[in-house]
Protein backbone atom coordinates (compact mmCIF):
# COMPACT_ATOMS: atom_id res chain seq x y z
CA UNK A 1 0.00 0.00 0.00
CA UNK A 2 1.38 3.64 -1.25
CA UNK A 3 0.54 6.95 -0.67
CA UNK A 4 2.85 9.62 -1.79
CA UNK A 5 6.19 8.77 -3.75
CA UNK A 6 8.11 11.68 -4.11
CA UNK A 7 11.58 13.09 -4.22
CA UNK A 8 11.02 14.69 -0.93
CA UNK A 9 14.33 16.23 0.04
CA UNK A 10 13.71 18.56 -3.29
CA UNK A 11 9.79 18.95 -2.83
CA UNK A 12 7.76 21.56 -1.45
CA UNK A 13 7.24 19.86 1.14
CA UNK A 14 9.92 17.46 2.38
CA UNK A 15 8.03 16.93 6.03
CA UNK A 16 4.99 15.03 4.00
CA UNK A 17 4.59 11.41 5.73
CA UNK A 18 5.33 9.97 2.15
CA UNK A 19 7.74 7.60 0.20
CA UNK A 20 11.07 8.72 -1.74
CA UNK A 21 11.52 8.31 -4.97
CA UNK A 22 14.99 6.83 -4.22
CA UNK A 23 13.62 4.14 -1.66
CA UNK A 24 10.32 3.23 -3.87
CA UNK A 25 12.56 2.03 -6.59
CA UNK A 26 15.11 0.17 -4.27
CA UNK A 27 11.64 -1.43 -2.83
CA UNK A 28 10.66 -2.13 -6.31
CA UNK A 29 14.04 -4.07 -6.86
CA UNK A 30 13.68 -5.77 -3.53
CA UNK A 31 10.11 -7.04 -4.33
CA UNK A 32 11.05 -8.13 -7.53
CA UNK A 33 14.40 -9.98 -6.12
CA UNK A 34 12.06 -11.87 -3.90
CA UNK A 35 8.60 -12.27 -5.09
CA UNK A 36 6.38 -12.33 -8.36
CA UNK A 37 4.93 -8.85 -9.01
CA UNK A 38 1.19 -10.21 -9.67
CA UNK A 39 -1.32 -8.32 -11.62
CA UNK A 40 -5.14 -8.11 -9.98
CA UNK A 41 -6.52 -9.70 -13.02
CA UNK A 42 -4.42 -12.78 -11.60
CA UNK A 43 -5.70 -11.81 -8.45
CA UNK A 44 -9.30 -11.75 -9.73
CA UNK A 45 -8.65 -15.22 -11.79
CA UNK A 46 -7.90 -17.29 -8.35
CA UNK A 47 -10.98 -16.14 -6.84
CA UNK A 48 -13.43 -16.81 -9.33
CA UNK A 49 -11.50 -19.43 -10.73
CA UNK A 50 -9.24 -21.06 -8.14
CA UNK A 51 -6.31 -20.54 -11.00
CA UNK A 52 -3.18 -20.87 -8.49
CA UNK A 53 -0.83 -17.65 -8.43
CA UNK A 54 2.96 -17.94 -7.89
CA UNK A 55 4.36 -18.44 -4.81
CA UNK A 56 5.23 -15.50 -2.80
CA UNK A 57 3.21 -12.87 -5.36
CA UNK A 58 3.14 -9.05 -4.47
CA UNK A 59 0.39 -7.05 -5.88
CA UNK A 60 1.15 -2.96 -5.59
CA UNK A 61 -1.39 -0.68 -4.47
CA UNK A 62 -1.46 3.03 -4.64
CA UNK A 63 -4.41 4.89 -3.22
CA UNK A 64 -5.74 8.41 -3.90
CA UNK A 65 -4.56 8.91 -7.56
CA UNK A 66 -1.83 11.25 -6.53
CA UNK A 67 0.16 13.14 -9.25
CA UNK A 68 3.41 11.70 -7.46
CA UNK A 69 1.79 8.28 -9.00
CA UNK A 70 1.45 8.77 -12.87
CA UNK A 71 4.83 11.14 -12.71
CA UNK A 72 7.25 9.51 -10.57
CA UNK A 73 5.83 6.11 -10.00
CA UNK A 74 4.15 4.85 -13.64
CA UNK A 75 7.21 5.03 -15.42
CA UNK A 76 9.42 2.91 -13.06
CA UNK A 77 6.57 -0.17 -13.43
CA UNK A 78 6.52 0.81 -17.01
CA UNK A 79 10.07 0.11 -17.43
CA UNK A 80 9.80 -2.96 -15.09
CA UNK A 81 6.76 -4.14 -16.78
CA UNK A 82 5.00 -4.29 -13.69
CA UNK A 83 1.36 -3.55 -13.33
CA UNK A 84 0.12 -1.32 -10.65
CA UNK A 85 -3.54 -0.90 -9.16
CA UNK A 86 -4.83 2.62 -8.16
CA UNK A 87 -7.38 3.67 -6.12
CA UNK A 88 -9.41 6.87 -7.22
CA UNK A 89 -11.16 9.38 -5.32
CA UNK A 90 -13.13 10.81 -8.36
CA UNK A 91 -14.30 14.22 -6.52
CA UNK A 92 -10.78 15.41 -6.36
CA UNK A 93 -9.72 14.19 -9.80
CA UNK A 94 -13.32 15.78 -11.75
CA UNK A 95 -14.38 18.71 -9.33
CA UNK A 96 -10.80 19.53 -7.94
CA UNK A 97 -11.10 19.91 -4.33
CA UNK A 98 -8.94 18.48 -1.94
CA UNK A 99 -9.39 15.34 0.44
CA UNK A 100 -9.69 16.68 3.87
CA UNK A 101 -7.41 14.03 5.17
CA UNK A 102 -5.01 15.80 2.31
CA UNK A 103 -5.23 19.18 3.72
CA UNK A 104 -4.54 17.89 7.02
CA UNK A 105 -1.47 16.16 5.89
CA UNK A 106 -0.35 19.26 3.91
CA UNK A 107 -1.34 21.56 7.13
CA UNK A 108 0.96 19.44 9.72
CA UNK A 109 3.80 19.46 6.96
CA UNK A 110 3.68 23.16 6.74
CA UNK A 111 3.67 23.81 10.81
CA UNK A 112 7.10 23.34 12.37
CA UNK A 113 5.98 23.69 15.99
CA UNK A 114 2.57 21.25 16.33
CA UNK A 115 1.68 22.45 19.62
CA UNK A 116 1.11 25.58 18.18
CA UNK A 117 -1.21 24.01 16.25
CA UNK A 118 -2.70 22.21 18.96
CA UNK A 119 -2.88 25.78 20.83
CA UNK A 120 -4.82 27.36 17.68
CA UNK A 121 -7.34 24.18 17.41
CA UNK A 122 -8.11 24.45 21.14
CA UNK A 123 -8.71 28.36 20.68
CA UNK A 124 -11.02 27.23 17.85
CA UNK A 125 -12.77 25.17 19.81
CA UNK A 126 -13.64 27.40 22.32
CA UNK A 127 -14.75 30.05 19.29
CA UNK A 128 -17.40 27.06 18.11
CA UNK A 129 -18.53 25.53 21.33
CA UNK A 130 -21.94 27.33 22.35
CA UNK A 131 -23.32 27.26 17.80
CA UNK A 132 -22.02 23.30 17.94
CA UNK A 133 -22.63 22.38 21.37
CA UNK A 134 -19.17 21.31 22.05
CA UNK A 135 -17.55 19.75 24.46
CA UNK A 136 -14.37 21.57 26.14
CA UNK A 137 -10.58 21.20 24.53
CA UNK A 138 -9.82 18.70 27.02
CA UNK A 139 -12.48 15.92 26.73
CA UNK A 140 -11.49 16.17 23.22
CA UNK A 141 -7.55 15.92 23.90
CA UNK A 142 -8.29 12.94 26.31
CA UNK A 143 -10.24 11.26 23.93
CA UNK A 144 -8.46 11.18 20.75
CA UNK A 145 -4.86 11.79 21.87
CA UNK A 146 -3.64 8.40 21.40
CA UNK A 147 -0.19 7.16 19.70
CA UNK A 148 0.03 4.69 17.32
CA UNK A 149 2.67 3.03 14.88
CA UNK A 150 3.33 5.93 12.84
CA UNK A 151 2.22 9.01 14.56
CA UNK A 152 2.33 10.91 18.24
CA UNK A 153 -0.84 11.06 20.01
CA UNK A 154 -0.40 14.72 19.06
CA UNK A 155 -0.93 13.87 15.43
CA UNK A 156 -3.02 11.42 16.06
CA UNK A 157 -6.09 14.45 17.58
CA UNK A 158 -5.56 16.66 14.88
CA UNK A 159 -5.97 13.76 12.52
CA UNK A 160 -8.74 12.45 14.75
CA UNK A 161 -10.58 15.95 15.80
CA UNK A 162 -10.73 17.04 11.89
CA UNK A 163 -11.33 13.64 9.81
CA UNK A 164 -13.85 12.05 12.41
CA UNK A 165 -14.85 13.42 16.20
CA UNK A 166 -16.54 16.50 15.03
CA UNK A 167 -19.60 16.59 12.46
CA UNK A 168 -18.62 17.03 9.04
CA UNK A 169 -19.54 20.86 8.18
CA UNK A 170 -17.28 21.98 11.48
CA UNK A 171 -14.75 19.56 10.47
CA UNK A 172 -14.95 21.40 7.06
CA UNK A 173 -14.73 25.19 8.71
CA UNK A 174 -11.97 24.48 10.80
CA UNK A 175 -9.62 22.29 8.46
CA UNK A 176 -10.38 25.20 5.73
CA UNK A 177 -9.30 27.82 8.13
CA UNK A 178 -6.17 26.17 9.28
CA UNK A 179 -5.53 25.03 5.64
CA UNK A 180 -5.95 28.77 4.19
CA UNK A 181 -3.31 30.21 6.84
CA UNK A 182 -0.66 27.95 6.25
CA UNK A 183 -0.94 26.23 2.87
CA UNK A 184 -1.70 29.67 1.50
CA UNK A 185 -3.13 27.97 -1.99
CA UNK A 186 -6.46 28.14 -3.55
CA UNK A 187 -7.76 24.50 -3.08
CA UNK A 188 -8.48 24.36 -6.89
CA UNK A 189 -4.79 25.03 -7.68
CA UNK A 190 -3.44 22.76 -4.97
CA UNK A 191 -6.30 20.28 -5.86
CA UNK A 192 -4.55 20.11 -9.70
CA UNK A 193 -0.96 20.05 -8.66
CA UNK A 194 -1.68 17.24 -6.32
CA UNK A 195 -4.25 14.76 -7.83
CA UNK A 196 -4.42 13.38 -11.73
CA UNK A 197 -6.30 14.44 -14.01
CA UNK A 198 -8.83 11.97 -16.05
CA UNK A 199 -7.27 12.10 -18.65
CA UNK A 200 -3.72 10.79 -16.90
CA UNK A 201 -6.02 7.99 -15.71
CA UNK A 202 -7.40 7.23 -18.88
CA UNK A 203 -3.68 6.92 -20.16
CA UNK A 204 -2.69 4.10 -17.25
CA UNK A 205 -6.26 2.59 -18.16
CA UNK A 206 -4.89 2.09 -21.86
CA UNK A 207 -1.28 1.40 -20.47
CA UNK A 208 -2.55 -1.50 -18.73
CA UNK A 209 -2.94 -0.06 -15.43
CA UNK A 210 -5.75 -1.31 -13.03
CA UNK A 211 -7.86 1.59 -11.72
CA UNK A 212 -10.28 0.99 -9.00
CA UNK A 213 -12.83 2.46 -6.77
CA UNK A 214 -11.97 4.29 -3.80
CA UNK A 215 -15.13 6.72 -3.24
CA UNK A 216 -16.62 9.52 -4.70
CA UNK A 217 -16.42 11.97 -1.90
CA UNK A 218 -13.85 9.75 0.14
CA UNK A 219 -16.45 9.73 3.16
CA UNK A 220 -15.64 6.88 6.16
CA UNK A 221 -18.32 4.01 4.39
CA UNK A 222 -19.49 2.43 7.77
CA UNK A 223 -20.43 5.98 8.88
CA UNK A 224 -22.66 7.22 5.84
CA UNK A 225 -26.24 5.88 5.80
CA UNK A 226 -27.68 3.23 3.18
CA UNK A 227 -28.73 5.61 0.23
CA UNK A 228 -26.06 7.75 0.64
CA UNK A 229 -23.40 4.90 0.52
CA UNK A 230 -25.13 3.43 -2.68
CA UNK A 231 -24.80 6.64 -4.06
CA UNK A 232 -20.75 7.11 -3.02
CA UNK A 233 -20.02 3.83 -4.53
CA UNK A 234 -22.19 4.47 -7.69
CA UNK A 235 -20.86 7.86 -8.47
CA UNK A 236 -17.32 6.10 -8.67
CA UNK A 237 -18.28 3.13 -10.39
CA UNK A 238 -19.96 5.11 -12.83
CA UNK A 239 -16.47 7.15 -13.46
CA UNK A 240 -14.42 4.19 -13.42
CA UNK A 241 -16.61 2.85 -16.79
CA UNK A 242 -16.55 6.29 -18.40
CA UNK A 243 -12.64 6.21 -18.28
CA UNK A 244 -12.43 2.39 -19.92
CA UNK A 245 -11.90 0.23 -16.78
CA UNK A 246 -13.88 -3.15 -17.38
CA UNK A 247 -16.55 -3.48 -15.85
CA UNK A 248 -15.94 -7.63 -15.03
CA UNK A 249 -12.82 -6.48 -13.07
CA UNK A 250 -14.15 -3.48 -10.41
CA UNK A 251 -12.17 -3.62 -7.20
CA UNK A 252 -12.69 -1.03 -4.34
CA UNK A 253 -10.34 0.08 -1.62
CA UNK A 254 -12.49 1.41 1.64
CA UNK A 255 -11.88 5.20 2.29
CA UNK A 256 -9.60 5.20 5.39
CA UNK A 257 -10.19 1.40 5.46
CA UNK A 258 -13.66 1.62 6.43
CA UNK A 259 -16.18 -0.57 5.59
CA UNK A 260 -19.29 -2.74 6.94
CA UNK A 261 -21.54 -5.67 5.70
CA UNK A 262 -24.01 -3.02 3.72
CA UNK A 263 -20.51 -1.69 2.23
CA UNK A 264 -19.45 -5.63 0.95
CA UNK A 265 -23.69 -5.93 -0.42
CA UNK A 266 -23.43 -2.92 -2.20
CA UNK A 267 -20.27 -3.94 -3.79
CA UNK A 268 -21.55 -7.12 -4.60
CA UNK A 269 -24.38 -5.91 -6.03
CA UNK A 270 -22.22 -3.68 -8.51
CA UNK A 271 -20.23 -6.35 -9.26
CA UNK A 272 -17.26 -6.06 -7.51
CA UNK A 273 -14.45 -8.70 -7.56
CA UNK A 274 -13.06 -7.65 -4.47
CA UNK A 275 -12.06 -4.80 -2.03
CA UNK A 276 -9.11 -4.21 0.05
CA UNK A 277 -8.53 -2.68 3.42
CA UNK A 278 -5.68 -1.13 5.76
CA UNK A 279 -5.60 -3.90 7.55
CA UNK A 280 -1.83 -4.81 8.00
CA UNK A 281 -1.60 -9.00 6.89
CA UNK A 282 -0.54 -10.96 4.04
CA UNK A 283 -3.45 -11.27 1.66
CA UNK A 284 -4.85 -14.83 0.56
CA UNK A 285 -7.52 -15.50 -2.51
CA UNK A 286 -9.50 -17.11 -0.17
CA UNK A 287 -13.42 -16.10 -1.98
CA UNK A 288 -14.87 -15.95 1.50
CA UNK A 289 -12.23 -12.36 2.30
CA UNK A 290 -12.66 -11.40 -1.04
CA UNK A 291 -14.06 -8.15 0.40
CA UNK A 292 -11.66 -7.66 3.37
CA UNK A 293 -8.35 -8.08 1.85
CA UNK A 294 -5.58 -7.19 4.18
CA UNK A 295 -2.44 -5.16 2.75
CA UNK A 296 1.14 -4.22 4.06
CA UNK A 297 2.30 -0.41 4.37
CA UNK A 298 4.87 0.62 2.04
CA UNK A 299 7.16 0.88 5.81
CA UNK A 300 6.61 -2.82 6.18
CA UNK A 301 8.64 -3.76 3.52
CA UNK A 302 12.94 -3.45 3.35
CA UNK A 303 13.61 -0.78 1.07
CA UNK A 304 16.57 -1.64 0.17
CA UNK A 305 17.39 -4.28 -2.90
CA UNK A 306 20.05 -6.14 -0.83
CA UNK A 307 17.85 -6.52 2.05
CA UNK A 308 17.66 -10.23 2.97
CA UNK A 309 14.37 -11.37 3.78
CA UNK A 310 11.99 -10.56 6.86
CA UNK A 311 9.13 -12.09 8.92
CA UNK A 312 6.50 -11.27 6.13
CA UNK A 313 7.82 -13.28 3.43
CA UNK A 314 8.22 -16.25 5.67
CA UNK A 315 4.33 -15.76 6.25
CA UNK A 316 4.16 -14.94 2.44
Amino acid sequence: MYHYVRDLKNSRYPEIKGMDLKLFKEQVKYLKKHYTIITMEAVIDSLDNNSKLPEKSALLTFDDAYMDHFVNVFPILCKYKIQGSFYTPVKAVIEHTVLDVNKIHFILASVKDILVLIQELKELIEEYREEYNLKCFDFYYGKLAKPNRFDTKEVIFIKRLLQVELIEKLRNTLTDILFEKYVGMSEEAFSRELYMGQEHLEHMVRDGMHIGNHGYNHYWWNRLDEHSLNNEIKGATDFLKSIGVDEKKLTACYPYGSFDERSIKILNDFGYKLAVTTEVDVATTDPEKRFSMPRLDTNDVPKDSNSGTDDWFLKA
